[in-house]
C-alpha cells in the first residue's frame, strides 16, 4: 500500500477537506491532491493517480475520461439507495457515519487485488436491448424504436420492460443517466 496517490475532484470544500484527513488517516504514506474541478486535474497529469475520488456530476459530465479508466474511479455519493449507476461502478456513501465509512474506504485499498474486482452480473443487457436503451435515450417512444429497428411494437415493450427489470431503473432519466455512465451514450448527444 504504498506509493498511492489520490485525486480528490470535487467542488465541495468541506467534503474534500474531510475525505483528504480521514483517507490520511487510513494512508498516511499516501500523497492526497484535492481539485476543485475537472479542468484544474486534467492539468496535473491524471494517470499518475492511483484512485480518483470524485462526485457523480463529475462522472457524469467527463464519463470519457473516467469510463475508460472505471477500476481507478470511486464514485462519492450523497446517500443510498442509488440504482442509476451500474454494480461495475466503486461507488461510496459520503454520508455514512465515520466508522462505517472507514471501513468502505479501506475496501478500496486492501492489499489483495481481487478486493477492486467486481463480479460479472447476470443483469447484463443484450446487444438488441442496448440499441432500444440507445432510441430511449434520444427520445423515441415505442413505436419509433419498433420502426427504426424493424420489430414489432410488442418486442420493443418486452425489451423495455427486460432492461427496466435487469436494471431496476423505471425513468428515462434514470436510464439516460446508466447509457452515459456506461458508455453507450454521449452526454452532448442526448
Amino acid at each position: 500500500m504504498n506509493n498511492l496517490e489520490i485525486a480528490i475532484i470535487d467542488a465541495n470544500t468541506l467534503t474534500c477537506m474531510g475525505l483528504k484527513n480521514l483517507l490520511g488517516e487510513l494512508l498516511p504514506k499516501t500523497v492526497i491532491r484535492i481539485f476543485p474541478d475537472f479542468p484544474t486535474f486534467v492539468d496535473d497529469t491524471p494517470d499518475m493517480y492511483t484512485h480518483y475520488f470524485i462526485s457523480s456530476q463529475t462522472y457524469i459530465l467527463y464519463n470519457p475520461f473516467f469510463l475508460p479508466r472505471k477500476e481507478k474511479t470511486i464514485i462519492m455519493m450523497h446517500g443510498a439507495g442509488n440504482h442509476t449507476f451500474p454494480a461495475s461502478n466503486h461507488i461510496v456513501n459520503i454520508f455514512l457515519p465515520e466508522k462505517k465509512l472507514t471501513s468502505e474506504l479501506m475496501k478500496f485499498f486492501s492489499d489483495n487485488p481481487d478486493k477492486m474486482e467486481i463480479p460479472p452480473s447476470d443483469n447484463d443487457l443484450t446487444a438488441r436491448e442496448i440499441e432500444v436503451l440507445i432510441l430511449i435515450t434520444k427520445g423515441f417512444i415505442n413505436k419509433e424504436i419498433a420502426d427504426k429497428l424493424n420489430i414489432s411494437l410488442t418486442t420493443v415493450i418486452s425489451h423495455r420492460k427486460n432492461i427496466t427489470e435487469k436494471l431496476g431503473i423505471k425513468s428515462v432519466s434514470g436510464l439516460t443517466i446508466y447509457a452515459v455512465m456506461n458508455g453507450y451514450v454521449s452526454p452532448d448527444r442526448i
